[in-house]
């Protein structure tokens, strides 16, 4: 059975895939890192699923709708291109407030796993916060920790690994998989590259 199962690279959306503009409900606030739908698209590539897990508080908090988020979802999938990515899965609830699906709780992993028929034990979470790095925890999967976020602070980390940013991330995740794949250098125009 579990070689039905496919791996999947979890990775937070605000901090980590774009510019976090805090409560971010304006389509036109959607900025992709430099670099992330490459690296996306060279994990695509292998095999895995990629999956965003987002808290949404902004929501909870009646900053935005669900329907503003929507827009910027449908917006961030667009920039990174069409079918890159597999799910996306968001938790409205509010810091302090009992919640299965807010992270650090592994509720939007335990989802997308049921529905996704992912390998937890394959699989890694990428993030720009603590809460992500103790989210993947929670659920059993590898955490790479990226200073793309507001804290780049990372010292002492419960990440398995630090990253620089999402493009550095995947390197780590091939790395750790054994794959020969081989992510370019920022300074080198041909994109990903094997060895």
């Amino acid at each position: 059975m579990s070689d039905a199962l496919l791996p999947a690279v979890f990775v937070d959306r605000d901090g980590t895939i774009m510019q976090d503009a805090d409560y971010c409900s304006d389509p036109q606030q959607v900025k992709i890192f430099p670099r992330v739908a490459e690296a996306l698209r060279f994990l695509k590539s292998k095999g895995f699923k990629l999956i965003i897990v987002t808290n949404q508080s902004g929501i909870g908090r009646g900053f935005f709708t669900i329907e503003q988020y929507r827009a910027v979802e449908a917006e961030v999938l667009r920039q990174l291109g069409d079918g890159l990515i597999d799910a996306t899965y968001f938790c409205p609830d509010v810091p302090g407030q009992r919640s299965s699906c807010r992270k650090p709780a592994p509720g939007m992993i335990v989802e997308a796993t049921r529905e996704h028929q992912i390998d937890l034990a394959r699989s890694f979470l990428i993030g720009d916060k603590e809460i992500d790095a103790e989210c993947g925890r929670n659920a059993g999967v590898r955490t790479i920790r990226v200073r793309t976020g507001f804290d780049r602070e990372t010292s002492g980390s419960m990440a398995d690994w630090v990253a620089e940013d999402l493009l550095a991330a995947t390197q780590i995740i091939l790395d750790q998989t054994h794959d020969r794949g081989v992510i370019a250098s920022r300074n080198d125009d041909d994109g990903p590259s094997h060895r």
